[in-house]
């Protein structure tokens, strides 16, 4: 054991991936996951540069990303590429490449990736000395009978497959599967076939999370911003949630406003549902005077969460048109407001609570959601420390002066890695405690999470949502990023944190998602 533990010490680490904020977008994030951001198709020229054209090299990786696409698609066609020469040909390729990225792991290891089934045939290439004469028979006897029987195509996948494991080591997600693009539950279909994948939560995997427990106000930002960005995929197609509920009430309660401040954004000019605008517009603005109620009620209920100025539907004056916000009166650019009660704002109206029960039963039975959300608490948390290096999505709250911030949770105050453990303590009692008093905590620390100014995965003095839709000054949309984000630069604002997580030396990094990065504006 000593000699074994000693030895491997020589070897190089195995790779990791990084990936930060998916948003969704499933078809570039499967592409990249597949090619390992085009590793794959390096390997394949430093093996074969010399011996294959470019184009051969172009159709083997892509037969390697997507193998069981590729094999039916030349099954479906006249090509040459679908004889026996050609599959003896490709499994020699595929065995030498996979040689080629198992050259730095132990045999034992690569022997614990290789699939049941082939396991000792695949054991046995690997480890061909085509100038030992005794046994060159033997070798070309197994490829041969592979595809005698039948079993060729079957074996091409799994050495792709094999291949796609061999190249990444570890999968490490940065937060914030969800939200904007399509299809964040195809996303998590592939994480869950993944070897070895740990996911950091994002703000907007919390609210999802959140949703999935109850919490209404959770379950009101993730319809939200779905149909915002009027992706009814991931919700219809993906989880099987039915808004029929909240389109039937929408069309009535805003049936004489055309709420065109509230038509959804599109990414990228990519229209991801024909679904009509203008009921879609309704619905929008119906979910987003829901949300503003129940974060109310959430706000009023825990005066420790310091949240006091984001209750505004109260300093709303109809009569005059406007509303004041931090003691300035700003004018409303929209003022039709038909579910609210002025005499008591933040309640939710019997039509909307109605269609909110109905929406709890959809996301709480949604079997795929939950067990999607069932994955990201198992292979997740707040933050991870992993090969000396710290990863996290967003900030660590910071003082200006570079202290850790004290944050109040019920009625304790905790800071650093400290609350973290409790915040995350708390997100995974939201979902599995038993005792419903503890379980409401944990609800509503999710919603905490998501948008409290001392949230570590949110990391700004508030969230101004309020203000984008019913305000015109921009200076009411600001949102003043915690200072962290002006001391990351800061050497032993850096150290004082990877200290905290019990990281030291110059080896040690932090890994943080949640910082978009504008290319076109030379960021890097």
């Amino acid at each position: 054991e000593i000699i074994n533990l000693t030895a491997i010490q020589g070897l190089p680490k195995g790779t990791e991936y990084f990936f930060s904020d998916l948003h969704g977008e499933h078809e570039a994030f499967i592409h990249l996951l597949r090619s390992s951001s085009g590793i794959i198709r390096e390997k394949i020229k430093e093996t074969f540069g010399y011996v294959i054209p470019e184009d051969e090299q172009d159709e083997l990786a892509n037969l390697i990303y997507y193998p069981k696409r590729t094999l039916n698609q030349l099954a479906q066609s006249d090509s040459d590429h679908n004889n026996d020469d050609w599959k003896r040909i490709t499994i020699y390729r595929l065995v030498q490449l996979c040689k080629q990225v198992s050259s730095k792991y132990t045999r034992s290891k690569v022997r614990k990736k290789l699939p049941p089934d082939f396991a000792y045939v695949i054991d046995e290439l690997l480890h061909v000395d085509y100038n030992a004469d005794n046994k060159k028979v033997y070798y070309s006897e197994i490829v041969q009978t592979i595809i005698d029987i039948g079993s060729a195509d079957q074996f091409i996948c799994v050495l792709c497959e094999l291949i796609q494991n061999l190249t990444i080591d570890n999968l490490h997600i940065i937060g914030d599967i969800f939200d904007r693009g399509p299809r964040a539950d195809l996303i998590l279909n592939e994480l869950m076939n993944f070897h070895d994948v740990d996911i950091q939560w994002g703000n907007h995997d919390i609210s999802w999370m959140g949703a999935a427990t109850g919490n209404l106000a959770c379950m009101c930002n993730v319809l939200r911003i779905a149909i915002s960005y009027n992706s009814f995929d991931v919700l219809e197609d993906g989880y099987g949630i039915n808004l029929r509920p909240l389109s039937m009430f929408a069309a009535s309660a805003y049936r004489d406003d055309p709420c065109t401040r509230f038509k959804p954004h599109i990414l990228d000019q990519n229209i991801y549902d024909v679904v009509d605008p203008g009921l879609v517009a309704k619905m929008h603005k119906a979910i987003t005077i829901m949300q503003f109620k129940l974060e109310g009620q959430l706000i009023k209920e825990h005066p420790e969460f310091e949240m006091e100025k984001r209750l505004l539907l109260d300093k709303i004056n109809i009569e005059k048109g406007t509303v004041c916000v931090e003691e300035t009166e700003y004018p409303l650019k929209d003022v039709s407001f038909p579910t609210i009660d002025w005499e008591d704002p933040y309640r939710l109206s019997e039509d909307e609570a109605d269609v909110m029960e109905r929406l709890v039963t959809a996301f709480v039975n949604c079997e795929k959601l939950q067990r999607h959300v069932r994955f990201l608490y198992t292979q997740g948390s707040l933050y991870k420390v992993y090969n000396g290096n710290l990863l996290y999505h967003g900030c660590v709250p910071l003082n200006e002066d570079g202290t850790f911030t004290r944050v109040n949770v019920f009625g304790k105050e905790y800071a650093g890695k400290e609350l973290y453990d409790v915040l995350e303590g708390y997100a995974r009692k939201g979902y599995y405690a038993i005792d419903p008093k503890e379980k409401k905590k944990g609800q509503d620390i999710l919603w905490f999470i998501w948008e409290n100014q001392n949230s570590p995965v949110f990391g700004k003095a508030k969230m101004t949502t309020f203000e984008r839709y019913f305000i015109a000054d921009k200076i009411t949309h600001q949102e003043p990023k915690n200072p962290y984000y002006r001391l990351l630069e800061k050497e032993e604002v850096v150290n004082r944190i990877l200290e905290e997580f019990g990281l030291e030396g110059a080896e040690a990094h932090i890994i943080n998602g949640h910082i978009p990065v504008e290319a076109k504006k030379g960021e890097s």
